[in-house]
Formats: C-alpha cells, structure tokens, sequence
C-alpha cells in the first residue's frame, strides 16, 4: 500500500509545489485533481485542476510523470467528480466531455484508474436512474478501456446541502446498485471505496468489503462524525443532512482497524487516498497541512 492523500484542497498551490510537501512530510502518493478550468463558484472541494487535461498534450502528461517520480510521488488516480447523469442534456455532455480528456490524459500519464461518480437525478427513483446508467454509461467505459484506463465510481450518495436533497446526486452508494454495477460490467469498471459513507448510512462495513472487496480498486482514507444530537433532531430521513460530519481519519466513527482488516482480507493492496473534508482544518494552507499531517499519523501503522 501507499500513503496519500486528493490534491483538492490545495486549489491556488501549484502541483510540483504540493508534491514537494508531500514528499517532505513522508506521503507517496497523490490523487490529482483535474476538474475544468474556470471562474466563479463551485462545490466545496471541487474546482481544482492540478492538471488542465483539456490542455495537456502527451508529451507534457508524461513530463509531469516524469517529474513527480523525480520527486519519488506516484499518482494513484486522476480525479473529477461530477454528476454525469445530471437531469439537463447539455449539463451531462460538457461533463462526460471533460471526463473523456481525463481518461485520455490518465491513459498518456500511465495511470490506470480514474475516479469519479456514477452520478443521479434527486428528482428520480433509484431504479429510474439505473436505467439512465445503462444508457450513458457503457460508451464512457468502452472509451476508458480503449485508452487503458478503469473507471472507479466513489460510493458517496452526494447529500450534503438541500440542492442535493432528497435523492442525491450520485446512485452508486449501497450495495443494491453495486451489484448491478458489477454484474453488467464486471472488472470493466471499479470502486473507489470511501468507508465514512458506509457509517451514516448504517451499512455493515465488513460485509460491504467482504461482498466488494474484489472490486476496489482505489481507497479514499476519510472519516464521519454522526452529531447525535443532530440525528435526534432532524432523524434519518433527513439522510444525513445536519448530523454526518465530514472529518479526519480518527476523529469520527469509522473503525480504521476493521476497514484495513477487510482490506487485506480482501488482498486490496492499493493507494489509500486522505480525502479532506474536515472543516475544522480549512482555511488556509497550514490549517490543511496540519489536518492532513493528523489523518497520516492515524493511518500510518495500518498502511505497510
């Protein structure tokens, strides 16, 4: 395994500059952010590109290979996590668009898996969305395949904020989609496992890994607090909305000895990625760097 953690955070630092942190406080390697370009607002986390994929021709991907390796930085993924099943048409083809320039620049790059979401429509039942799934889905698999890259869906459901609510906007969250998801496409796409999504959820996190674990192929090191005076209040089918709090690894309720358990039973010997969402340590650079700097000393006596 390696040690490492999304770039996202560190949105107005320079890559090379990242990795130079990276590899001076013992990480070894890094999920690239590469949304698109652009101005305005975004969704919290989301916006960064460390590598502009649009605009990066082979050669240049591979110097960027090149160059992180002289820095001994491995890259684990490349992310982008949009909603490709977004209810408006032209929403969905710039996405799907971008996420193709990400497979073909990871495909340059030599890495293998890109990560992002399935996606869904809030406004529509799970079974409804599926049948969307079937549709958008095996062109961007075959297109990822045929540039030696897998697609890895996150089991994140996206119900953060009430524009997200009441259905979320990703469907690749429990266990009755991903059996479908595998059982239609098999090892042509697989899982970028996060086990803070498991834990509000209720979901048995061993069974999860034991059923799936086959199928992860990158891992996100992320935690959940459940504020229970928060689910008191507002119950579950508020579905997480105002009682799961993103954190840390080791500040929540994930139990880091049973996932790297399931892990290794699994014989998952992949990246294990320090995903940050803890608004606790934001801010500024510092703030990050010492929330990520916790989150390594947590998982470090695990990843070998």
């Amino acid at each position: 395994m390696k040690l490492g953690f999304l770039t996202a955070p560190f949105a107005d630092t320079p890559l090379m500059e990242v990795a130079d942190w990276a590899n001076s406080v013992g990480f070894e390697t890094l999920e690239i952010a590469c949304w698109p370009k652009t101005s305005g607002p975004t969704r919290r986390y989301a916006g960064t590109t460390h590598i502009d994929v649009a605009n990066t021709s082979a050669d240049q991907a591979k110097e960027i290979v090149a160059e992180l390796a002289a820095k001994d930085i491995s890259i684990s993924a490349l992310g982008y996590y949009p909603n490709p099943l977004h209810p408006d048409p032209a929403h969905r083809e710039t996405v799907v668009d971008h996420l193709k320039n990400v497979v073909v620049t990871a495909g340059q790059m030599g890495v293998p898996v890109v990560n992002t979401f399935c996606g869904g429509d809030q406004s529509k039942h799970l079974d409804a969305n599926w049948d969307d799934a079937l549709k958008l889905w095996p062109d961007v698999i075959r297109f990822a395949r045929d540039h030696g890259v897998t697609i890895a869906f996150e089991n994140c459901p996206m119900i953060f904020s009430y524009d997200e609510w009441p259905g979320g906007h990703n469907i690749a969250y429990s266990p009755y989609i991903w059996r479908r998801i595998f059982e239609t496409w098999g090892d042509d796409v697989g899982m970028n496992f996060d086990p803070s999504h498991l834990v509000w959820q209720m979901i048995d996190q061993e069974r999860f890994i034991r059923e799936f674990g086959a199928h992860i192929l990158h891992a996100h090191g992320k935690d959940v607090m459940i504020d229970r005076d928060g689910l008191y209040e507002r119950g579950t089918f508020s579905s997480g909305m105002g009682w799961q709090v993103p954190r840390m690894p080791g500040l929540g309720d994930v139990d880091w000895g049973v996932i790297f358990s399931g892990l290794y039973r699994a014989g998952y010997d992949g990246p294990v990625v320090i995903e940050h969402e803890d608004r606790n340590f934001e801010g500024t650079d510092e703030l990050v760097k010492r929330g990520f700097l916790l989150a390594r000393d947590v998982l470090r006596p695990y990843v070998k």
